[in-house]
């Protein structure tokens, strides 16, 4: 499989002939032909196995927490690509005159070659979703790959497995707590599994730049429907009402049981129906709803549209 530079387009690895020789024969290839301890006495032959297939260098050091998470994650996706990569392994402190003339200043600190130069380097611990996209850049996605946490825990929280989902983002909080987005993800998570407090307390704890961005505050919003809206027995209790406040109810109680489209119909009819019940209450609500899914979700994208169709 070539490395393509992602900013041309053009193969940085020899194809045909020379590309067919390095390919694995049968089968996955074993770890001990991918994955290389690197020192002194083989660093020059990697460097010279670049001119085939390309080699991440994952500079490391036993002493380095963030070191004994990432190491694992190169290790797992170098599996899974199969042979499109060598991965090489070279820990600092035994090797601190070949760290220097790399120009190592922290770990880890991942390099790309190929053709024996520098392609791209990854610096600073990544989870896992963030080198996948990395190394996406250069190899295709090797068939059948397994979901990273990430996306383990996003589809379980899509499937209403909130359990699941918050379990997931506990461990990758435990392991990247430096990465705020896992601890936003969490509350949303804590969210849906009935644990709105404890969803608030993790968000106040928050520097105060990420506290106030878009995606904490969608999860806030979220938290403030469920402590706004009616109960289910008190949204049975209103029965057949068809006035607005009956409405404007039921669609918030559906908001804040998830139903997101039904709640968004619910607030858009409402806003032609009666555009000035609630001092604009629908309108203002319908932005909240905006800001819990986010700004990239389908169903705000869709539904301002439609607001700004009703309002021009």
């Amino acid at each position: 499989m070539p490395i393509v530079d992602p900013r041309t387009g053009e193969p940085l690895t020899p194809s045909g002939d020379a590309e067919q020789n390095t390919a694995p024969s049968q089968g996955q290839p074993s770890d001990a032909d991918i994955i290389i301890d690197v020192d002194r006495s083989n660093i020059q032959q990697l460097l010279e196995a670049s001119m085939q297939v390309p080699v991440l260098l994952c500079c490391w050091a036993p002493s380095s927490e963030p070191s004994k998470h990432q190491v694992p994650v190169l290790e797992k996706l170098t599996r899974e690509h199969g042979g499109a990569f060598i991965l090489g392994k070279l820990n600092i402190d035994d090797n601190p005159d070949i760290a220097g003339q790399l120009g190592v200043q922290s770990v880890p600190d991942v390099k790309l070659v190929s053709q024996g130069g520098l392609v791209d380097q990854l610096q600073g611990a990544q989870p896992e979703q963030q080198v996948r996209e990395w190394l996406g850049k250069y190899f295709q996605a090797p068939e059948g790959a397994q979901q990273s946490p990430e996306e383990q825990a996003s589809a379980a929280l899509e499937a209403g497995d909130s359990a699941t989902a918050r379990r997931i983002y506990e461990e990758l909080v435990q392991q990247w707590p430096d990465h705020t987005a896992y601890q936003v993800a969490l509350a949303r998570a804590l969210v849906a599994d009935g644990e709105p407090q404890q969803a608030r307390q993790l968000l106040e704890a928050l520097p105060p730049e990420e506290r106030d961005a878009p995606s904490a505050r969608g999860v806030r919003a979220s938290i403030e429907f469920g402590e706004q809206a009616l109960s289910a027995e008190e949204i049975a209790a209103l029965g057949d009402r068809d006035d607005s406040e009956a409405r404007y109810q039921r669609a918030l109680r559906q908001v804040a049981d998830g139903q997101y489209e039904t709640g968004l119909e619910g607030l858009l009819a409402l806003m032609r129906s009666d555009r000035a019940y609630g001092d604009d209450a629908a309108r203002k609500t319908l932005l909240r709803v905006f800001d819990a899914l986010g700004a990239d979700h389908p169903l705000t994208v869709a539904y301002r549209r439609k607001l700004f169709a009703l309002l021009y």
